[in-house]
């Protein structure tokens, strides 16, 4: 058991579900446009995103002492490194290029470059780069990638996810209240625990009725889309500054990936397009 929950706590802690979390969006977008998702794109975003992640949550520590990082993190990271290289010969320039402005901002999102201070420590600005590019890379790529022309919809389905990720942010920030500096004014910080969850729930409002802006709504999506609502609504209620260990980093980021399977399974099996 001791050894089960060793694992358990490495898969988390090197960002391995995370990155099933982002490729399951990567899934949902597939889906929702009906594009293919190739090895190759799924390969370079679960890797890519596992070195981001890894980047920005122990930049500090590699920085000031690499030998302080845990051997698995350090194979964790060089294998991710290794394979996101690998699949990213077999990516178009256009997608690199594409991916590219994500990976920027994710760099200035972690190493202090302007007055010393990331962009991470500015005001009010560090959920929003989150739902940024987790929008982008999970929306925009795989349509760039399979070459097809972004339109209305498109567009429309990006500010949704952004808008989605946004709110699933919120635990995380809720969580972090007793570990962020003041001076992040995150939403938790400005507005309360109680206002922000308010504030979640319109926008998880907004979020449905976004999708009747659509010049064709598929029902199946609408329907997987209203059901990870209400379970991402159940999440957001409930949390708090004094969290399971779990609760946000393993349950709340499962989210994607249910959201990804409910969407196989009405497309596969019930068929109500």
């Amino acid at each position: 058991m001791k050894t089960l929950s060793l694992w358990f706590n490495r898969y988390v802690n090197s960002s391995v579900h995370v990155a099933f979390a982002v490729c399951s969006l990567v899934g949902v977008t597939c889906l929702e446009f009906d594009i293919s998702s190739t090895i190759s794109l799924l390969g370079f975003v679960f890797f890519a995103t596992i070195t981001g992640y890894n980047f920005v949550k122990y930049a500090a520590v590699f920085i000031k002492n690499y030998h302080d990082l845990y051997f698995y993190l350090k194979v964790t990271q060089l294998v991710s490194v290794i394979a996101m290289l690998y699949f990213s010969f077999q990516l178009s320039w256009t997608v690199l290029a594409f991916f590219g402005s994500f990976a920027i901002l994710t760099f200035l999102y972690a190493i202090p470059l302007l007055k010393n201070k990331n962009l991470r420590n500015y005001t009010g600005i560090k959920i929003t780069i989150v739902a940024f590019v987790w929008a982008g890379v999970t929306v925009l790529m795989p349509i760039v990638n399979e070459g097809v022309s972004l339109d209305t919809v498109m567009y429309l389905t990006f500010f949704q996810r952004f808008l989605l990720v946004f709110v699933l942010t919120l635990p995380f920030e809720i969580r972090d209240l007793q570990y962020d500096d003041s001076t992040l004014e995150t939403l938790p910080q400005r507005v309360g625990i109680k206002k922000t969850k308010i504030i979640g729930v319109i926008i998880l409002v907004l979020i449905l009725l976004i999708e009747l802006f659509k010049d064709s709504i598929t029902l199946n999506y609408l329907v997987s889309l209203g059901i990870i609502s209400i379970v991402l609504l159940v999440f957001l209620l409930n949390a708090n500054k004094k969290q399971s260990k779990f609760f946000s980093s393993f349950w709340v980021e499962s989210i994607p990936v249910f959201w990804f399977l409910i969407l196989l399974f009405l497309n596969t099996y019930l068929a109500i397009s």
